[in-house]
């Protein structure tokens, strides 16, 4: 898979979820929102269960730019799958503001080499290393979608791997997942 026309921006969410409910939000996610965020004009790329966290979804989304989120966002926010189902996603939820907005480093977000799962890294701001497929830094523009929080604690770098074995640590694709 080749992104490059949608990895300009790209958001990084981790949801915390109601104990047992993880199952239920990515039916819900997989089935419902999927391609009514991509007609609106987002890009979803990853959806994950962490090994560590099993009240966690981890997932990215991405957009030409900034402009074209906000945008892809308004259309799908305000259009009819979201208000139908919002509020059957929200109950899952505790909490779905720890997000990172993102733009690359290191260019071609492409499917991974063979592996166990995905390592997402999150750190200070640094160079990634060798290892990474792709990696990331905050964008520092302002949230153009105010609607969802964005975090604003950075700087930060942020980088995806894999490991030879699996860990806890790692995230591992649902399966509309595009990267595996």
């Amino acid at each position: 898979m080749t992104a490059s026309d949608f990895e300009t921006v790209l958001e990084l969410r981790r949801y915390t979820l109601h104990p047992g409910r993880r199952d239920e939000l990515i039916e819900l996610f997989e089935r419902e929102f999927v391609e009514p965020q991509e007609a609106a004009g987002a890009r979803l790329f990853g959806l994950f269960r962490s090994r560590a966290s099993p009240d966690e979804f981890v997932w990215l989304r991405g957009f030409r730019s900034m402009e074209a989120r906000k945008e892809a966002l308004e259309r799908f926010y305000s259009g009819p799958v979201w208000k139908a189902h919002r509020a059957a996603a929200n109950a899952t939820m505790i909490d779905s503001d720890n997000v990172l907005l993102l733009r690359p480093v290191r260019r071609g977000l492409a499917a991974p080499p063979p592996g166990a799962g995905v390592h997402v890294t999150i750190s200070s701001p640094a160079p990634p290393p060798e290892s990474a497929f792709a990696a990331f830094e905050t964008e520092p523009s302002p949230n153009t979608f105010p609607r969802l929080p964005v975090r604003t604690d950075g700087p930060f770098s942020v980088w995806f791997s894999r490991a030879a074995s699996a860990s806890a640590s790692e995230l591992v694709p649902t399966t509309r997942s595009l990267i595996r």
